[in-house]
């Protein structure tokens, strides 16, 4: 169960996500926050796992009062203006709902605080670790070592691959598979014709874009789209290879 806790200024806006919260039996809602102070004085009071924090609010905003704090808990920010999402991934947020909020897109946000709370507890069977090809010669695949096995990868079945803190997620089309190598290391291991890096959290399969949208691209994940950031300092290089192959 995660202990939870909503901070946002508008009254309407914070009932909506307790009644939604209400509906999760892993979610604790322990306090309701209309300001940064509020929530402050909750995060040392008790231990908070997931925060769902609002950008515009009054004296000190979302993101100033994440970037004030040591130890932040998850945090899933909840704004009305979509300008700031970049921002609030490369604060490390683990999603960003638009207002007005879906409660099957809330679900979405909630299942990867879950996700990620499993792989801080180091709960996850699916821990492997990224092996180089045994033949030492090119392929169009990577082995992951998981259970005293080697599993074989096709690169085109990975859609993307995330960076969570100590953790590499690597999502496949029907799967993941999770590593706790760095994004570093592992971008070094992925052919560079195949892979890009987009953004300090994230590597995609060029093949796997569907499309660009301002700072975002567009995926296919499990049969739904998923929006992934485009960080500042690799726009321009991704851009650049997507222009050659540009009508």
């Amino acid at each position: 169960m995660l202990n939870t806790i909503i901070v946002d200024d508008e009254p309407l806006a914070r009932d909506i996500l307790e009644t939604y919260i209400e509906q999760i039996p892993e979610l604790n809602l322990v306090a309701k926050c209309s300001n940064a102070l509020e929530a402050n004085n909750e995060l040392q009071s008790n231990q908070i796992d997931l925060m769902f924090l609002d950008i515009q609010m009054p004296q000190i905003t979302g993101t100033d009062f994440l970037k004030s704090l040591n130890n932040p808990p998850m945090v899933v920010f909840t704004t009305a203006y979509p300008n700031y999402a970049i921002e609030g991934f490369e604060l490390d947020a683990l999603d960003y709902l638009l207002k007005p909020i879906s409660l099957d897109r809330f679900m979405k946000a909630v299942n990867r605080a879950l996700e990620m709370q499993q792989l801080l507890a180091g709960g996850t069977p699916e821990t492997a670790e990224i092996v180089d090809n045994p033949s030492g010669e090119k392929e169009d695949f990577i082995f992951v070592k998981s259970d005293k096995k080697l599993i074989k990868i096709h690169y085109s079945d990975i859609v993307y691959i995330e960076g969570l803190k100590d953790y590499v997620i690597i999502r496949c089309k029907d799967s993941r598979v999770i590593t706790l190598q760095t994004m570093k290391s592992l971008e070094a291991k992925m052919p560079s014709n195949i892979f890009k890096r987009i953004h300090r959290s994230y590597i995609a399969n060029l093949n796997e874009i569907n499309a660009i949208v301002g700072n975002m691209i567009e995926v296919t994940e499990k049969g739904q789209t998923k929006n992934l950031p485009i960080g500042k300092n690799y726009k321009d290089e991704l851009l650049e290879i997507v222009n050659k192959n540009r009508l």
